[in-house]
């Protein structure tokens, strides 16, 4: 009797814990979102990043019932914001909007305060687009098999914009430049505006930067469009082949802008803001909004946009080894 008064009591027991536990899960998403919400930019206002934050922002704001406030905190290489939010309370009430960098940093930089893997929740996939190709109207070059020939031609003669160390504009151009065999001169810049700006000038010849921030120079006629970075051709840029198609097989590098959580922020609450985000980047005016830079925004659950962070991570380690770019 004593045996199955026991048995009888631990069942209970489990059961009573089992309910407990799946009353505080539903109580936690109930309460999300209880104050404002913080979204976290590790690079300064204007830039691609800034400008996405702001979009999603808004809706989500919407969608939620609380305002959202966008935090930029450029500086160190994106290393400054992206720590802070390693740090913030795990409630979902801290995001950050991090891009390709995050994927990048851990290959150039053995000091970081964080783990880009372990000490983040992946949370959403906001946008993936390719780098866009630019020379200044006066290079005498309108495609990639030109450009070539003319760095051939003249070593060292050509300059291209730098903009921000190690980004994925930096990294592609350096590659580009392995598997051409040319030697172009690398100019840094603190971001992509300068880079563009001494660009459309003529300061420098040949620039790679997201299309969110070139397209304006292109529409323009300050810059002249020649490939892109990807493994195909976005809508918008259907007229312009890929570098893989130009003659480089297998150059595939897009910029990719995602949400994340500090680490250890309920399921819940990330599965739940997963599935804001994925509603709002398929609604027809977002879609049609980054379909016309040339973007696009793959619907990934939070398991699917995990494993998308890790293999992106491990891509760039390869590209960084290959080229041989160190921080300085």
């Amino acid at each position: 009797m004593r045996d199955k008064r026991r048995i009888l009591l631990a069942a209970g027991g489990a059961a009573l814990l089992l309910a407990t536990g799946g009353a505080h899960a539903q109580t936690q998403q109930q309460a999300f979102p209880s104050k404002p919400i913080r979204i976290i930019v590790p690079l300064a206002p204007g830039g691609s990043a800034d400008v996405l934050a702001r979009a999603v922002g808004q809706q989500l704001a919407e969608a939620l019932g609380q305002p959202v406030i966008i935090d930029n905190k450029p500086g160190g290489n994106n290393i400054i914001g992206t720590d802070a939010l390693a740090r913030a309370t795990p409630d979902g009430h801290t995001l950050g909007l991090l891009i390709s960098t995050h994927a990048i940093n851990p290959h150039v930089n053995k000091a970081l305060p964080y783990d880009s893997l372990k000490d983040f929740a992946p949370v959403a996939m906001v946008a993936l687009m390719p780098g866009l190709l630019t020379v200044h109207p006066g290079v005498p070059a309108r495609n990639v098999q030109e450009l070539v020939a003319l760095a051939k031609a003249k070593p060292g003669a050509l300059a291209y914009g730098q903009a921000g160390q190690l980004s994925s504009g930096h990294l592609s151009m350096e590659l580009l430049k392995q598997v051409a065999g040319v030697d172009i001169v690398s100019v840094p810049y603190k971001g992509g505006s300068a880079a563009l700006s001494d660009a459309a000038a003529g300061n420098i010849q040949v620039l790679i930067n997201s299309p969110v921030s070139a397209l304006p120079f292109v529409n323009a006629g300050r810059l002249r469009a020649l490939a892109t970075t990807g493994a195909r051709r976005p809508a918008a840029f259907s007229q312009l082949p890929t570098l893989a198609e130009s003659g480089y097989p297998g150059f595939d590098l897009n910029e990719w802008y995602g949400l994340f959580a500090p680490a250890r922020t309920p399921r819940a609450v990330v599965e739940r803001i997963n599935t804001e985000v994925r509603r709002i980047m398929a609604s027809p005016a977002m879609v049609k909004r980054l379909a016309e830079i040339g973007a696009e925004s793959p619907a990934m659950d939070t398991a699917r946009f995990a494993d998308f962070v890790t293999g992106e991570t491990a891509r760039w380690g390869e590209v960084v080894r290959k080229v041989g770019v160190k921080l300085e």
